[in-house]
Formats: structure tokens, C-alpha cells, sequence
């Protein structure tokens, strides 16, 4: 076992030795279904044991979607903390409403996959991370684009070499909202969730992105909201990128496109270039071949809300379960995140200065 706990390492504080490990949902908003159907398809080591909701009535049809023993229905945060058959927590409540749960379910040495963003804010983001560093728990972001097929085998792919130096990137989130998405009380508002599409719905693609490119350096960026909208935040944004690395790159991203279309990434790299979304990666060859790989052969219909396939929620909370048990960094550690909540911030920036914004350090 490891030593003192830090974001490249989990180290026990709540004992996840028992079979099987139990885990809660706290939230059960329009997410929780996604988790629960993935609780239930998980290794047959993993048990949804309860469901947190500031009303439990309200979220008793999530006992559908579960083919185990029925979970407890709860508003009492603080005894699921305490119950040591309940080592990880999943925690998918609004963000303006996370840090009090984060900091209860850290005291009591619960583990904590979270749903992104950390925070709204970089300095409300940092501060989770924090909490969960001092208190020696393990901090997961649950970013589950990165256990799709297409982006495993594009990390293979980079992380290879063969490619050679990147050169050029391109990030489109080409989304449609209808207006009602955004009646929900305090969607696309920066109080609950901390700002529009970038932070609620592009994060994804810009975590998968920077997990195979590095870092931005520095970027010039426009965001607005559009007449197709009614809301406080962005519902559009474009920016240029210049990369750690020495690459150039494009981001554009809006949830005013109709039809709704899926993400895109295209990485182009001396010797070939990568076009992933979220049902192949397409590897053009400078010498002319093109490959499809990671292709899914079932591919579901792309349709605004829905979200993708439980599978890769399922992958996720799967790995953040056995890197607490080996005391192992989850695929996502909370301080890895920061690196996306700059650059949205970044971006928010430069949009409303109307200059280039340098990104910290990492």
C-alpha cells in the first residue's frame, strides 16, 4: 500500500477490502440513469448500495434500471459517509452544489468519482481537488470519452510515435439544445453550472483532446450567445490554439447547430493524420493508406440529451474502483482535470478582453 495520498497515487482511508464494494450515487438528476444502468452491468465486485436525493420519492424510478438488489433511497449524506460498506462515492449533483458534499464525503475517507466539471470556476475547481489531496482521498473526474474505443486506440497510435510531431489540431462540438434544455432552473447560468457549452458540454472533447495533444499555451477566442437561445452563458464558442508543443489549432463548439451532429477530433501529424469521433478512429497515412479501426458496428443515433452508451460510464467507475483498491491513480485524477477548466477559462478570457490569453503553467 501506498504512503501519504496524493492525486498520482490513492491511498486508503476507508476500508475496500469487503465483496462487494459498495458504491453511492449521490444525485439524481437527468445524469443518474446513465450511472445506475452502468452500476448495474459493472463487475459482479461493485454494488450500487444507495441513492442520495435531496427528495428520494422523486428518484424511486431509478430501481428500474438496476438488476441487482434494490439500492436504499437517502437524503442523509452524512450517514452514507459514515457507513464503512461504502468506500467510493459517485457524485453527480449541479456544481453549485458539490463542494459541501465533496468536503462531508472526503472527512469521512469516502472516495470520490465526480462528474465534471470539479467546479465553475478554475479557483472552485482547484479548491476540490484540495479538499480531496488534504483529507487523502482519491479524486476521479468522470470523463468517459476517453474510454471509447476510437480514443483508446488514437492514444495507442500517439502514444507510439509513428506519427511523428503534431502539427495541427482540430476540435468541433457541433451540438443543438432546444430552448427547453435551457428552462431547466439554472442551466447555462454561471451560479449552477458555471457558464454554457463549453464547461457543461464541450469539456469531454476538450479533455480528450488535451490528453493526446498536451497542453495550449495560448489562444484568441470569441464567445456569444446566440439569438437561437435564451440563457445567461455562451451557447457558442471559437477559439485558435497554440499548443505546448509548437502545434496550431482550431476549437469551435456550440450547442445552436441543428441537427445535432457528434464531436470530432482531427489530430494531423507529420507522417498521418487522425480523425476520431465516437464510433471509429480514421487513420490517413502520408503514404496513402487509410485505416478504420475501433469501429462500432452498433452505432447508437446521435440525438441531443441522450448522451452515449452507458458502457463507458461503466469503464470508468470500473477503473476508479480497482485504482482505490490498488492504490493506483484513477484515469482521470482530479488535478489532471484543471488543465481543461484553464483553457475554457482562457478562452472566456480572450473573448472578452479581445486579445490573446497566455495559459499558466502546468
Amino acid at each position: 500500500m501506498v504512503g501519504r495520498k496524493t492525486q498520482e497515487n490513492c491511498n486508503l482511508t476507508k476500508s475496500i477490502d469487503q465483496k462487494p464494494v459498495g458504491v453511492a450515487l449521490i444525485g439524481a438528476g437527468m445524469i443518474a440513469r446513465t450511472h445506475v444502468a452502468a452500476l448495474s452491468e459493472a463487475r459482479a465486485d461493485i454494488a450500487l448500495k444507495t441513492i442520495v436525493s435531496r427528495h428520494p420519492e422523486k428518484a424511486l424510478y431509478l430501481k428500474e434500471f438496476y438488476e441487482g438488489p434494490a439500492p436504499e433511497f437517502s437524503s442523509d449524506l452524512t450517514a452514507v459517509a459514515n457507513d464503512p460498506d461504502i468506500p467510493v462515492a459517485i457524485v453527480a449533483t449541479p456544481p453549485s452544489v458539490r463542494k459541501e458534499i465533496i468536503e462531508e464525503l472526503a472527512r469521512a475517507g469516502t472516495h470520490i468519482l465526480l462528474e465534471k466539471p470539479l467546479g465553475r470556476t478554475p479557483e472552485e475547481a482547484l479548491e476540490v481537488v484540495e479538499i480531496c489531496e488534504r483529507e487523502q482521498v482519491c479524486l476521479g473526474v468522470l470523463f468517459q470519452h476517453r474510454m471509447r474505443a476510437p480514443s483508446m486506440a488514437a492514444a495507442r497510435h500517439v502514444a507510439s510515435g509513428a506519427l511523428g510531431k503534431l502539427g495541427l489540431v482540430e476540435i468541433a462540438v457541433p451540438l443543438w439544445r432546444d430552448q427547453s434544455y435551457y428552462d431547466e432552473l439554472g442551466r447555462g447560468t454561471y451560479a449552477r453550472d458555471g457558464g454554457g457549452v463549453m464547461i457543461t458540454n464541450a469539456i469531454h472533447s476538450i479533455d480528450l483532446a488535451l490528453s493526446l495533444t498536451g497542453p495550449v499555451e495560448s489562444v484568441q477566442a470569441m464567445t456569444a450567445t446566440t439569438a437561437l437561445h435564451n440563457m445567461e452563458a455562451e451557447d457558442f464558442a471559437v477559439a485558435g490554439l497554440r499548443f505546448a508543443c509548437g502545434a496550431v489549432g482550431s476549437f469551435i463548439a456550440s450547442t445552436a447547430m441543428y441537427p445535432h451532429r457528434t464531436e470530432i477530433i482531427r489530430l494531423h501529424f507529420e507522417n498521418g493524420s487522425l480523425k476520431m469521433d465516437k464510433d471509429a478512429l480514421e487513420v490517413s497515412w502520408r503514404d496513402g493508406r487509410t485505416i478504420i479501426e475501433a469501429k462500432d458496428h452498433d452505432p447508437r443515433t446521435v440525438r441531443p440529451v441522450l448522451g452515449g452508451k452507458h458502457e463507458w460510464h461503466q469503464a470508468v467507475i470500473e477503473d476508479f474502483v480497482e485504482a482505490v483498491h490498488h492504490g493506483r491513480k484513477p484515469m482521470v485524477t482530479g488535478r489532471e482535470a484543471l488543465v481543461s477548466h484553464q483553457l475554457i477559462a482562457a478562452i472566456e478570457a480572450s473573448s472578452k478582453i479581445g486579445n490573446p490569453v497566455t495559459l499558466p503553467p502546468c
